[in-house]
């Protein structure tokens, strides 16, 4: 805490610099630090005032007292307890908005189906949460669901909860889609990135990208059909494509696109980063999604199961309407138990 406050120090002195607004990108970066250091430090202060205060009630040993005591112990513990998971979000972009993209994969119109669920799930999530979440852009499969969808989650720490959900997510049930009812297992990959800003550690060169504009497909409506208001952004160096079509406005589609790009090359450049200290240090990292992390069992039994901390529950239909907290949790708090970067 020390330091935080040596930090939040700091901040507060940019943040009264006359100049500070000659630059809007970084000045709104500051900002944004100032604002999450302020609250952070002023929930543990307040919490250790609260503390304070119980503690001489106590010791005045008053008996009638002891009601109100034991209601304050109990709200003590649950702010503790919430103050304590908010300390798992300590990774360099974990107060970032989030980009979660989601991509059918083997399982056919199954696997299409799945995405389109997966999609409501976070959407109902995001909302629990009192997070903004815009869908930017999606293709529709031929016969049901989504071929893929990309969707900006913003709000505070949304990466850092997001990021728990990055791989393949597996679904077995008796597919709807089956004229016998047979069971059928369909997998999908959720792709999580953090939404970086012009200013952070990413330049997009006008040279390195070609812009094609084209006409939006799928729901939209007429408007959206008639004007070629989709965009498709190929970076030239990395070969990365980025899509963006749901907005009816070419201008704020190309905004978004150029806003996913970024946190695909810096996720890009996150992965070399890994690849080389891997290579140092005499390790061979693949560069693939590998294995679920996911089941989700809805035939013959109901079960959620997370295969990388093993928490599980019976209680599907809660999961898929968005309440995710108990996995995201279990998630993140193995991450700080195997001594890994959260």
């Amino acid at each position: 805490m020390p330091g935080k406050e040596r930090e939040l120090a700091r901040l507060e002195k940019e943040a009264e610099a006359p100049n500070l607004w000659q630059d809007p990108q970084a000045a709104q970066k500051t900002m944004r630090e100032l604002s999450y250091l302020r609250q952070e430090v002023g929930d543990w202060k307040g919490i250790s005032a609260r503390v304070a205060d119980a503690l001489e009630l106590a010791r005045l040993g008053d008996g009638s007292l002891r009601g109100d005591l034991e209601a304050e112990v109990e709200a003590i513990r649950a702010e503790v307890d919430r103050l304590d998971f908010q300390t798992l979000f300590s990774g360099e972009y974990d107060d970032h908005n989030a980009l979660l993209s989601i991509h059918a994969g083997a399982g056919g119109t199954d696997a299409q189906d799945w995405t389109a669920m997966l999609q409501r799930m976070y959407l109902r999530w995001a909302e629990g949460h009192d997070f903004n979440a815009e869908v930017l852009d999606s293709t529709e499969g031929e016969e049901a669901g989504l071929k893929s969808v990309t969707i900006e989650v913003r709000g505070t720490n949304a990466h850092g909860y997001l990021k728990a959900e990055k791989g393949v997510h597996r679904l077995v049930r008796l597919s709807p889609f089956d004229s016998a009812h047979r069971r059928h297992t369909s997998f999908a990959l959720v792709e999580v990135l953090p939404e970086v800003a012009d200013s952070d550690e990413i330049e997009i060169k006008p040279d390195e990208i070609e812009i094609d504009t084209y006409k939006s497909a799928g729901a939209g409506g007429q408007n959206v059909q008639k004007n070629e208001t989709a965009i498709r952004i190929t970076h030239k160096p990395t070969g990365i494509v980025v899509t963006c079509q749901n907005e009816r406005s070419q201008t704020q589609n190309r905004e978004n696109a150029l806003k996913v790009l970024r946190s695909r090359l810096l996720d890009l450049q996150r992965q070399q980063r890994e690849e080389e200290l891997a290579r140092l240090r005499g390790k061979h990292v693949k560069a693939e999604f590998g294995s679920q992390i996911r089941s989700y069992v809805l035939h013959p039994y109901q079960m959620v199961k997370d295969h990388r901390t093993d928490y599980e529950t019976g209680n599907t239909e809660s999961v898929l309407n968005g309440n995710l907290d108990a996995l995201i949790e279990a998630y993140l708090r193995s991450r700080v138990g195997n001594g890994r970067e959260v």
